[in-house]
C-alpha cells in the first residue's frame, strides 16, 4: 500500500529547461547548449562534492554549473547577467500535466525530496502556487550531502513517519530513482526522454512517460 509520495522537484515537477528561453535571450541561438551544459555540470557537482566531502548548496553549484556552461562556450558574462540568468531558477516552469498529476496522488500525503536548498525550493514552490499539494519540502541542505547517498532517502522516510515501502518516491531521473529504490523505497520513474534503464543494479517498480501517467497507475493502491 502507498501511503504517501516524495517528489524529485527539478527535472520532475519543474522543467530545468525552462530556463532555455531566458539563455537565448541573452545569447542568441546557445540557449539549448548552454541548458544541457549547465545542468549536466551542476549534477556532476553535487555528486562529486559529496564524494570529496567538501559541500555547498545546490545554488552555489547551480551558479558554478551555469558558469562553467559559459566559459566552455566562450560566451561573455557578469555577475550583474548571472543573476538575472539564475533567477529563472526561481520561476522554472513546471511540467503541463503537474496539477492534474498532483491532485490525483492525492489524499496521500505528498511532499518534496531534493537537492535543493531550502530558499530555491521555497521560491519556485510558491511561484507556482504548489504549496497547497505539499505538506512540506525536504531538501538535502539538512545533511550538507547529495542524492543518491542513502541518509538522504532516510531523511523522507523520517518525516513521513510511514514505512519506506509505503513511499512513492517519484522522480525523472533514472540515477535518483535508482537510488531511492536502493534504499527501499517503491519508485517511480518518469522517462519522458525513452532512456535506457540506469545499470545500478536495481530497476523502478514503475516506468512511465509522464506524471499523470503515474499518478493513474498507483490511484488505488
Amino acid at each position: 500500500m502507498i501511503k504517501a509520495c516524495a517528489f524529485d522537484a527539478y527535472g520532475t515537477i519543474y522543467d530545468v529547461h525552462s530556463v532555455t528561453e531566458k539563455c537565448d535571450q541573452v545569447w542568441p541561438g546557445k540557449g539549448a547548449q548552454i541548458s544541457q551544459i549547465w545542468r549536466l555540470k551542476q549534477l556532476q557537482y553535487s555528486w562529486q562534492r559529496s564524494l570529496m566531502g567538501n559541500y555547498q548548496n545546490f545554488w552555489e553549484l547551480t551558479k558554478f554549473g551555469l558558469k562553467y556552461a559559459l566559459e566552455m562556450l566562450k560566451l561573455p558574462h557578469d555577475d550583474k547577467i548571472l543573476d538575472e540568468v539564475l533567477d529563472k531558477y526561481y520561476h522554472l516552469d513546471p511540467y503541463s500535466d503537474v496539477t492534474e498529476a498532483l491532485e490525483t496522488f492525492a489524499p496521500r500525503e505528498l511532499v518534496i525530496m531534493s537537492n535543493g536548498s531550502p530558499d530555491m525550493l521555497d521560491k519556485v514552490i510558491s511561484n507556482n502556487g504548489h504549496y497547497k499539494y505539499f505538506t512540506r519540502f525536504i531538501s538535502v541542505d539538512e545533511l550538507k550531502v547529495f542524492k543518491p547517498k542513502p541518509d538522504v532517502y532516510a531523511l523522507t522516510e523520517k518525516y513521513l513517519n510511514v514505512k519506506k515501502e509505503e513511499i512513492l518516491f517519484v522522480s525523472c531521473n533514472g540515477w535518483d530513482a535508482a537510488g531511492a529504490k536502493n534504499y527501499g523505497f517503491t519508485t517511480g520513474w518518469i522517462n519522458r526522454n525513452d532512456e535506457p534503464i540506469e545499470k545500478l543494479g536495481n530497476e523502478p517498480d514503475f516506468i512511465v512517460k509522464s506524471l499523470i501517467e503515474l499518478a493513474q497507475k498507483v490511484k488505488g493502491l
